[in-house]
């Protein structure tokens, strides 16, 4: 066998090679990205919120309150925080019968870009334009629990989560604790499909011209609010 087949053969067969360790890579990262993404929050439309009578309420901490996000795109993702700007728990028989707190659009920060980093800044205000929030319209969000069930110690919290004047029921898991007073709500990171609240762009199951050039439609949020008696 002449060097120019033995080299040809060796070619082909590296290049075989090569294109099976790339499928396999891709394989291995996709099945860690599914394992390792959250799970999205059951929604549905909005539900009627019951009116609450002889409760205690606790005012939301709003240092000790925060949402946390990410959003994705095929080639990495972007994290943050929301700050919620003021709210209230309802408290009966040591039970909490209510949550509502209002959010701060206007404080959509990004977390993973060095802020003296100008890239924070673009990142930050293309989220707050029109394109995404549209802020300067919809400066507030809010969220209103209507139910909150405890299920052999699992509890799951349910809520309207109004956002550009959209407004859908949303189910996911949390843990509460009660300590010195001081009331703490968290919920595990959960997923949203932002097309649900009217915020398509760069949305592939909106728009079917965007290549690999799409923004995921599923927004991880992670929640957290501290409330003390008033």
């Amino acid at each position: 066998m002449s060097n120019f087949v033995t080299e040809t053969l060796k070619y082909f067969k590296m290049k075989k090679n090569f294109a099976t360790i790339l499928f396999i890579t891709a394989l291995i990262s996709s099945v860690t990205s599914c394992k390792d993404k959250a799970k999205e929050a059951a929604t549905k439309a909005a539900e009627e919120v019951e009116e609450i009578v002889n409760s205690d309420i606790y005012a939301l901490n709003k240092d000790g309150s925060t949402i946390e996000w990410k959003g994705f795109k095929p080639t990495g993702s972007h994290n943050g925080t929301i700050s919620i700007e003021r709210g209230v728990l309802d408290l009966a028989d040591g039970k909490i019968i209510g949550v509502s707190f209002l959010i701060d659009m206007t404080s959509i920060a990004v977390t993973d870009i060095p802020a003296d980093d100008e890239c924070n800044a673009k990142l930050a205000g293309r989220l707050t334009s029109a394109d995404f929030f549209d802020v300067e319209k919809y400066p507030s969000a809010s969220f209103t629990v209507t139910g909150l069930e405890d299920d052999d110690g699992k509890m799951t919290l349910s809520g309207n989560l109004s956002l550009k004047e959209v407004k859908n029921n949303v189910t996911f898991p949390v843990t509460v604790s009660n300590e010195n007073d001081v009331i703490t709500v968290s919920s595990e990171a959960f997923t949203i499909d932002r097309t649900k609240w009217n915020v398509q762009y760069g949305s592939k199951s909106i728009f079917d011209n965007l290549g690999d050039k799409f923004i995921n439609d599923d927004i991880e949020l992670k929640i957290m609010v501290k409330a003390a008696k008033s």
